[in-house]
């Protein structure tokens, strides 16, 4: 998943059943999906299985059971209830899910084990090196030497907040992405190596560099990273929190670059257990846009996704996520998923977005954010949804919403791998201003809980009303429809994130 294509990523729109299912519940069963056991001759797949119970006894149990069925087992997380398991036998799914102790168990991919979903629109566009003379002269007194193109910074007033507070170094924001280039000047000076690992395939490797990109390609977390954190040191950029440390957990599958549901249970234990504040989550679970709870496999994903996550907000982990790029009414009575499963060979089907879920983001307590561009408006490309949507940031819209910068590009400069920088936009750019502004409000209310930390999150926002019209490519059609008032709708949710604000 070296996700680069239109959109992938929720919050409050959940099953009310799911929303009060404690981390071992059992999720509702609804929605409309295909699903099927894998078949190959000798091919081997991934599992999730979930267990009934956390106690010694029931773990032990079924991962005998996984042996014989014909599996094997790769990570145990005991205090969850979920296992990670290969096997080629083609009736895994089925044989393991009749084992008592089992609670859910399925596949978390639709093709073999190797012989994206990131929530960025579009392609990355570099920065030539005569921009860069340009816009260093248009570089204010205190400035950063490209802090001129930094029209989003000026949008939630993140320029003025550093200087009143720029986030403390207890505070670790964690990019669970394609890997963090902490070698990057802009990033060095706020990483966390201590926090820091490769998830891929569902057990932590916590190695020297481990948590770097594959190859330059993988650009996605180094820049999401920048967003976040860039110093303010004379060097290129400046984060939305320049004071706070990052970190980096490599969940991107090394053969296809997808995000699987068992690189992402690893990565929310690992940031819980080494103590991040905040994780980042610029990316939907792969190979389902959206995981339907009525189809064993998708259940599965959710179930063990799910226990993940909560288990991090219980130990302290706030968890910020995009809404994703298709620009789908997320409270819709139906969506189209066109993209689904990404892994293999995608069947079109609709979906109620209520009962199949986008994971992370439509998981219980995670943040969902929405994208907005220079004019404050929703970008064009941005998920939506009353209800679903928590708070909106700058994501970038290069089509309708031109600032007055040097370039005059409405997208999202930050860093990239090799000491470089490049613009790029999606709700993937929105979610790290978010995630920074949280970050900037968890230093300022050290003892805050994750759902303080949320309530603070949407009460810091600047009310955002729906617009009159929504129509803009001026065809005469309304491009999306927002629902709701001026401190709660579908297009901003409680509004749209300060920087100012959090600090004051």
């Amino acid at each position: 998943m070296a996700h680069l294509r239109p959109g992938r990523r929720l919050g409050l729109a959940i099953p009310v059943a799911l929303s009060l299912t404690a981390s071992l519940g059992f999720l509702p069963a609804a929605a409309s999906a295909a699903g099927a056991e894998p078949v190959a001759d000798a091919a081997e797949f991934a599992y999730v299985v979930n267990t009934s119970g956390t106690d010694h006894r029931t773990i032990a149990s079924v991962k005998r059971a996984i042996s014989a069925a014909g599996g094997s087992v790769v990570a145990g997380y005991d205090r969850i209830g979920v296992i990670v398991a290969h096997s080629a036998a083609p009736d895994f799914g089925t044989a393991i899910r009749a084992v008592p102790g089992v609670r859910s168990a399925g596949a978390t991919r639709t093709a073999p084990l190797a012989a994206a979903g990131t929530t960025t629109e579009g392609a990355a566009e570099y920065l030539t090196g005569a921009r860069a003379a340009r816009t260093a002269a248009a570089a204010g007194e205190g400035e950063e030497p490209l802090e001129a193109e930094q029209w989003d910074l000026r949008a939630i007033g993140a320029d003025r907040a550093a200087r009143i507070d720029p986030g403390s170094r207890d505070v670790t924001v964690a990019v669970i992405d394609t890997g963090v280039d902490d070698t990057h000047p802009d990033l060095a000076p706020n990483f966390s190596r201590s926090q820091s690992a490769n998830c891929a395939g569902g057990k932590a490797d916590t190695s020297e560099g481990a948590w770097r990109p594959y190859t330059t390609e993988d650009y996605h977390g180094t820049h999401v990273a920048g967003e976040i954190a860039a110093a303010r040191n004379g060097v290129g950029v400046a984060g939305v929190a320049p004071g706070v440390r990052v970190s980096a957990i490599n969940v991107s599958d090394p053969d296809n670059g997808l995000f699987y549901p068992e690189s992402v249970v690893c990565a929310f234990v690992f940031a819980a257990d080494h103590g991040v504040e905040i994780t980042n989550n610029s990316y939907y679970v792969d190979p389902w846009l959206q995981n339907c709870v009525d189809d064993p496999d998708q259940r599965a994903i959710v179930d063990a996704v799910n226990r993940a996550q909560l288990y991090a907000q219980k130990k302290g982990t706030l968890h910020v996520a995009a809404a994703g790029n298709y620009n789908h009414d997320l409270d819709a009575d139906a969506i189209v998923d066109e993209f689904s499963p990404d892994d293999s060979t995608p069947v079109p089907r609709t979906v109620d977005p209520h009962e199949c879920l986008k994971v992370p983001t439509q998981l219980p307590g995670v943040v969902a954010v929405s994208a907005t561009g220079a004019n404050d408006e929703k970008s064009y490309y941005s998920s939506y949804g009353k209800g679903v949507i928590d708070v909106a940031a700058p994501g970038g819209d290069w089509l309708y919403q031109i600032p007055d910068t040097p370039s005059k590009d409405g997208r999202i400069l930050s860093t990239m791998p090799d000491d470089q920088y490049a613009y790029v936009q999606g709700t993937s750019m929105a979610t790290p201003h978010a995630a920074g502004v949280a970050a900037l409000l968890k230093s300022e209310h050290p003892g805050a809980s994750p759902a303080r930390l949320r309530a603070l999150l949407k009460a810091q926002a600047d009310d955002t009303p729906c617009p009159a019209s929504y129509d803009q490519d001026g065809d005469g059609t309304q491009d999306a429809v927002c629902r709701g008032g001026r401190h709660g709708n579908g297009f901003y949710g409680a509004g749209i994130v300060d920087a100012l604000r959090a600090v004051k």
